[in-house]
């Protein structure tokens, strides 16, 4: 409504609408309590005290960086609060995430102080996952309808970053996809890499088709990755750590094809939509990612290996309430459902242990 409207509602002059908005005019009791009533809410709801709000102080996510109203996602993790930053593609579902704190975190200060915007009891229910499988949005957003009271933030991280984040005690869950050939173990031989002495679970999210993102109707008639060296043939790549340029490494030795050879190898991309965009849009020919993928963008897709993606979640963390909360959803029909209609998922294995460490 405009200001006149309000001002008639409340029994004030317009003046008095527009100072209050603009912050030049302190409104009395009674004008509080008028325009709180034309309003239809608390007078809490329209006026508070800067001072007022609360703070508390978290550990910082390795990501976040240094300066002042960071805006920041916040989730207790070990007995300590982690604040993670709410910045570039982590700011965003396909909306953007509202803030529980406006943090300022300062060169020399282990900690940050973080200005809460949210009630502190939502933030006990927050779940934190890092990894790049769009399954996990799917899990996530899943688990949230079935617990409403549960929030799960989903940090984008490649598989070696998201083990890091999880031994620096920044994450709850970690989703992994490599592949050992010495030891033709999925997953495990890095987690005892990363954690080292640490104990941890994997869980089994699924089990994926990994191969070739093409153009429909393959223009280049690219079967195998060997064919990606052929004159004429560009690629897009993924970052070191993803489980994408493992694959694509592994392949191309197990060819004899040297990287040097392939066109676009050290064009680098981070994330599988990335890939997929870069391919849909005729800027390279070829990159690695899942045939979920493939299906979202309408590309044809060339498998080359079925991957085990699994959840990577620390023994101690096993008891905090959001975590048991989301991952007791992952043998739910609805969450089986979902990671099924995506296509190239086997869930066979979903929501079995697979490995403790």
């Amino acid at each position: 409504m405009s200001q006149q409207d309000l001002a008639k509602l409340a029994g004030v002059t317009r003046q008095t609408i527009s100072g209050v908005e603009s912050g030049q005019y302190a409104p009395s009791t009674t004008i509080s309590l008028r325009l709180a009533k034309a309003l239809g809410c608390q007078v809490e709801d329209l006026f508070w005290l800067e001072e007022d709000l609360p703070e508390i102080t978290a550990i910082p996510a390795e990501n976040l960086p240094y300066g002042q109203g960071l805006r920041v996602i916040l989730a207790r993790i070990g007995g300590e609060w982690v604040a993670h930053p709410l910045r570039g593609k982590d700011a965003f579902r396909t909306e953007m995430i509202p803030s529980d704190g406006e943090g300022n975190r300062l060169l020399g200060v282990d900690t940050v102080l973080v200005k809460l915007l949210e009630e502190p009891q939502k933030l006990l229910h927050t779940a934190v996952l890092a990894g790049c499988s769009p399954a996990l949005s799917l899990w996530a957003r899943a688990a949230e309808r079935w617990h409403p009271e549960l929030r799960v933030h989903l940090t984008f991280a490649n598989t070696m970053t998201a083990l890091q984040r999880l031994c620096r005690g920044e994450v709850h869950i970690a989703g992994m996809h490599l592949y050992c050939s010495q030891t033709q173990e999925y997953n495990t031989p890095f987690v005892h890499r990363v954690l080292k002495d640490k104990a941890a679970v994997l869980i089994n999210l699924g089990v994926w088709e990994e191969g070739l993102l093409v153009q429909q109707g393959n223009p280049k008639k690219l079967k195998t990755v060997a064919d990606l060296a052929q004159p004429g043939v560009s690629i897009i790549n993924r970052e070191d750590g993803s489980g994408s340029r493992e694959l694509l490494e592994r392949k191309l030795q197990e060819e004899k094809v040297t990287f040097a050879a392939v066109q676009g190898f050290d064009h680098i991309v981070n994330g599988h939509q990335e890939v997929a965009l870069a391919v849909a849009n005729g800027k390279a020919d070829a990159g690695v990612s899942s045939a979920s993928i493939a299906t979202a963008f309408g590309l044809e897709f060339i498998p080359l290996h079925r991957s085990r993606y699994d959840l990577v979640v620390l023994k101690e963390y096993l008891e905090e309430a959001p975590v048991q909360k989301l991952l007791g959803t992952l043998s739910h029909r609805q969450v089986i459902s979902q990671l099924q209609s995506l296509g190239g998922y086997d869930t066979s294995l979903t929501g079995e242990v697979v490995a403790v460490t």
